[in-house]
C-alpha cells in the first residue's frame, strides 16, 4: 500500500521545495508539487508547516543487547531511535558476548526484525573479545550482515594488528571505525585535563591521548591506501590532523557528537555524572574547532555515541560512574538548534551530516530524498520548541547532560520502509 505526504517542505541535497511525496512500499515513488488521484493510498499525512528530511542514520550507537539489557535492549533502543527521527542505526559490538562472530551478529539482526522499528546494522569487533590480541572472524561477520568493524570503547593498541585489520576488512569492503585513545596516556583520567579538572580534583585525560591514535590510524590509512573512519572527534588538534590528511588525499572520514560542539568542560564543575563521557567534553577552543570542522567538511558526520546506562551506573561518585550519554532522542533537535537555527549551516547541510554521509561511508541503502530511494523519512516541526527532560526518554538510559536545555525541531513522524514507526 501507498503512503502520501502532502504539503511539506522537502529538504534535498541543496534546496528546499514545497512538494508532496508518494511512498510505494519501501521506495519513494514520486516527489512533485501536487500529487492527486493516487490509487491504493492507505494513509495521507498533512505535513503543512513541517519539513521532510531523508531518514536520519546514526552510525554509532550502543544497544547493549545481548548481555546488558538492564541498560538498554534492542526494543527500547529502537523505540528511542524512532522517537528521535532516526530510521537506521549501527550498533557497536561491546555487548556480552562481544559481537565478534556471525552468531551474535545474526542474533542482533533477528531481534531487530522482531522489533520491526528502525533498521539495525550490527558492527563487528576488530579483535576477538575486543581484547586487542587476535582478529575476529571478519569475513563470516560480513556474511552475517555487519556493516563495519570497531573495537569501540578501546583502541587497538598493537599497530601491526590494526594494519592487518584494515587490510582484511578492506578485502570485504568494510571500514574500520576507530576509537582513538592511547590508554596508557589516559591512565585513569575521567575528564579533560585542564583548569577545570584541577579545580574539581578529578583526574584528567590529555588531548594527546586521542590525537596520538588519530595520527597513527591516519598514517596507516595513508601508507596502505585504505579508508579509515575516526570516531567521536573531540579535540581541536585531532580535527587539524584530519583536515591535513584530507588535504593530502588520505581516505579518512570522521564523526563527532552534539556534546562536542555544544558543551565545554565547565559542565564538570557540577560533579553531575551525566557529564562523564568518553572522550571527555573539552574546552572552548576545542568546541569552536569542532564547529569549524563540521562547516568545512573536515568532519563528515554527526552521530550520538548513544550510551545508555542504568541509574546505579551513574548515581555514584564521579570517578566510579560509567562513561556515556543517552543521546539518540535529542540529537536532531540539539544539532538543529545549535548549528542551523544559530546560522552556522543550512538544514540541507545538517541532513548531509546526519543522513547522506553516514549512508555513503558505510554503503547503506538510505540517506537520500529522491525518487527511487529508500522510503525512510523524518518529518520535523522546526518551529516547535521544547525543554529536554531525560526522565521522559523512552530509552532505558536517562543519562543526559542536556536536561533543561531549550531546543527547537520536534520530530513529528518517523517513517521506515514506507511505514509510520513513530507519530508524535
Amino acid at each position: 500500500m501507498k503512503l502520501l505526504i502532502k504539503n511539506g517542505v522537502v529538504v534535498t541535497e541543496n534546496k528546499e521545495i514545497k512538494a508532496d511525496i508518494l511512498l510505494n512500499g519501501k521506495t519513494i515513488e514520486k516527489i512533485a508539487p501536487d500529487i492527486k488521484n493516487v490509487k491504493d493510498v492507505c494513509e495521507t499525512i498533512d505535513a503543512n508547516g513541517k519539513h521532510v528530511l531523508a531518514g536520519i542514520i546514526d552510525m554509532h550507537v550502543h544497544l547493549r543487547e545481548p548481555g546488558f539489557e538492564g541498560k538498554e535492549d534492542i526494543e527500547s533502543g529502537c523505540k528511542a531511535a524512532v522517537k528521535g527521527g532516526v530510521t537506521q542505526v549501527c550498533c557497536m559490538p561491546n555487548t556480552n558476548p562481544v559481537c565478534d562472530n556471525a552468531v551474535v551478529a545474526t542474533y542482533i539482526k533477528h531481534r531487530a526484525e522482531e522489533v520491526n522499528l528502525c533498521k539495525v546494522n550490527p558492527i563487528g569487533s576488530i579483535t576477538k573479545g575486543q581484547n586487542g590480541e587476535s582478529l575476529s572472524d571478519i569475513g563470516k561477520m560480513k556474511a552475517a550482515g555487519v556493516v563495519a568493524i570497531s573495537d569501540d570503547g578501546k583502541s587497538v593498541s598493537d599497530s601491526q594488528i590494526m594494519r592487518l585489520a584494515m587490510e582484511y576488512a578492506n578485502d570485504f569492503d568494510l571500514k574500520c571505525l576507530c576509537h582513538c585513545e592511547d590508554g596508557s596516556l589516559v591512565d585513569g583520567g575521567v575528564v579533560n585535563e585542564g583548569y577545570n579538572s584541577t579545580l574539581c580534583g578529578l583526574k584528567g585525560s590529555l588531548r594527546a591521548a586521542e590525537d596520538i591514535m588519530i595520527a597513527r590510524d591516519i598514517a596507516l590509512s595513508e601508507s596502505l591506501d585504505i579508508p579509515v573512519h575516526i570516531c567521536h572527534v573531540s579535540t581541536y588538534s585531532g580535527a587539524a590532523l584530519i583536515k591535513s590528511a584530507k588535504e593530502r588525499g588520505v581516505k579518512v572520514t570522521a564523526e563527532t557528537c552534539p556534546q562536542y560542539f555544544i558543551l565545554t568542560d565547565d559542565i564538570i564543575t557540577s560533579y553531575d555524572t551525566n557529564t562523564k563521557v568518553n572522550p571527555p567534553v573539552r574546552e572552548e577552543k576545542d568546541k569552536q574547532a569542532i564547529i569549524r570542522a563540521l562547516k568545512d567538511g573536515t568532519i563528515d558526520c554527526i552521530v550520538t555515541d548513544h550510551a545508555p546506562h542504568s541509574l546505579k551506573d551513574k548515581q555514584v561518585e564521579y570517578n566510579l560512574a560509567a562513561f556515556g550519554i543517552s543521546g539518540i532522542e535529542t540529537s536532531f533537535a540539539l544539532s538543529y538548534t545549535y548549528l542551523v537555527k544559530s546560522g552556522l549551516m543550512t538544514l540541507g547541510e545538517l541532513s548531509e551530516k546526519m543522513s547522506r554521509n553516514p549512508a555513503k561511508i558505510l554503503g547503506l541503502d538510505g540517506g537520500e530524498l529522491k525518487e527511487g530511494a529508500a522510503a525512510d523519512l523524518t518529518i520535523v516541526d522546526l518551529n516547535e520548541k521544547y525543554v529536554i527532560d531525560g526522565n521522559k526518554f523512552v530509552s532505558k538510559g536517562k543519562n543526559t547532560p542536556f536536561n533543561g536545555f531549550e531546543v527547537y525541531g520536534a520530530v513529528k513522524y518517523t517513517i521506515v520502509n514506507g511505514e509510520i514507526k513513530y507519530k508524535a
